[in-house]
């Protein structure tokens, strides 16, 4: 393990890829039983993850093991999946797979939730990036449904990816975060957006952007921004309403010699209020870049092992699976002093 400040970075890869897949990246945890689980794989790439306009194929697989390692078993089956993807289907578009799995296992009703993205591109026209959705009693009885937010190419970057489902608040309703996307002074952002929602597979709205990196100058999220785990109150209490999250961030798109390359992508934190829907804080700085990693180090779970401490996952250039051992009274020190009244 190499050992930092403010993390330590295990240095083993999470996930056994073998010889079936080259690539495979955010990893998602049944809260649950975490000795499952799903992972994207790669099945084919074009391109290189530095230069925009590479193109990965995907496919869901379910994975089990232990917190520090995971083997890949079948492939994740979705009943209906092949009726909403043929209604989601357009001639100009390239459904490229299913993509970035979130799970949520809902309490009250005993279900299980499985967000991911839906990706339908096109070379030179607007593409179609719903947040797709499946239900069911376990991940293996999950069928999918229509999108929850579902894009439409008549409205430029209305994308919708990467969910981070906020608790309830004291209305009964959740203001869940999600990436999307804007264009300002020809300059394409990913961007932070909130949804209004009460019932976690029924249809939701676009709401507004709580977080569009061009309105910052913080240079590690210059210009992309996307949504990561929530962190539970137990690792860091911060008062009612709160909580403590994780952002993916991106330096600003650069362009050497007529071709737009990516900057580097890295780990941040975040204070929500989930009680009204806003962003309170973004961290100065990042806190996490991966020893290994060329452009990409991109969290996307996170278990809480004891009170106070746990594994943030994240994957490093799109390929493979990390963990990273962090403390909550090694971050108290990067929280604006306001927040601190309650931390825990």
């Amino acid at each position: 393990m190499k050992s930092h400040k403010l993390y330590t970075e295990h240095s083993h890869k999470v996930v056994v890829i073998g010889d079936r897949f080259e690539h495979v990246m955010a990893l998602a945890l049944d809260k649950c039983d975490t000795s499952s689980g799903i992972i994207r794989c790669i099945v084919d790439r074009t391109g290189d993850v530095e230069v925009a306009g590479y193109i990965d194929r995907s496919q869901l697989f379910i994975v089990n093991g232990s917190l520090h390692k995971y083997e890949i078993l079948q492939k994740l089956h979705l009943t209906h999946q092949e009726e909403i993807i043929e209604r989601l289907s357009k001639k100009h578009l390239d459904f490229v797979g299913l993509e970035d799995p979130d799970i949520f296992y809902d309490e009250q009703e005993k279900l299980y939730h499985l967000y991911f993205t839906m990706a339908f591109i096109s070379p030179d026209m607007p593409s179609e990036i719903h947040m797709g959705h499946a239900v069911g009693k376990s991940l293996e009885s999950l069928k999918m449904t229509m999108p929850v937010l579902r894009a439409s190419s008549k409205h430029l970057f209305a994308a919708a990816k990467e969910v981070s489902i906020a608790p309830l608040n004291s209305k009964g309703f959740r203001y869940n975060l999600f990436e999307s996307g804007d264009i300002r002074n020809k300059l394409h952002y990913s961007v932070v957006r909130v949804s209004r929602c009460r019932d976690l597979g029924e249809r939701w709205n676009f709401g507004e952007v709580v977080f569009h990196p061009a309105d910052y100058t913080v240079s590690w999220i210059g210009g992309h921004a996307s949504p990561g785990p929530l962190l539970p109150e137990s690792f860091i209490g911060l008062g009612p309403g709160l909580r403590l999250g994780i952002m993916n961030g991106r330096e600003l798109d650069k362009v050497v010699i007529m071709t737009r390359k990516y900057g580097k992508f890295s780990v941040g934190l975040f204070i929500y209020n989930y009680e009204k829907g806003y962003i309170e804080w973004i961290s100065d700085d990042y806190l996490i870049r991966d020893s290994e990693a060329k452009t990409i180090t991109f969290a996307s779970e996170f278990v809480e092992t004891v009170a106070g401490e746990g594994l943030l996952y994240a994957h490093v250039d799109d390929s493979f699976v990390r963990a990273y051992t962090i403390k909550a009274r090694d971050l108290v020190g990067l929280l604006p002093s306001k927040f601190l009244n309650h931390t825990t």
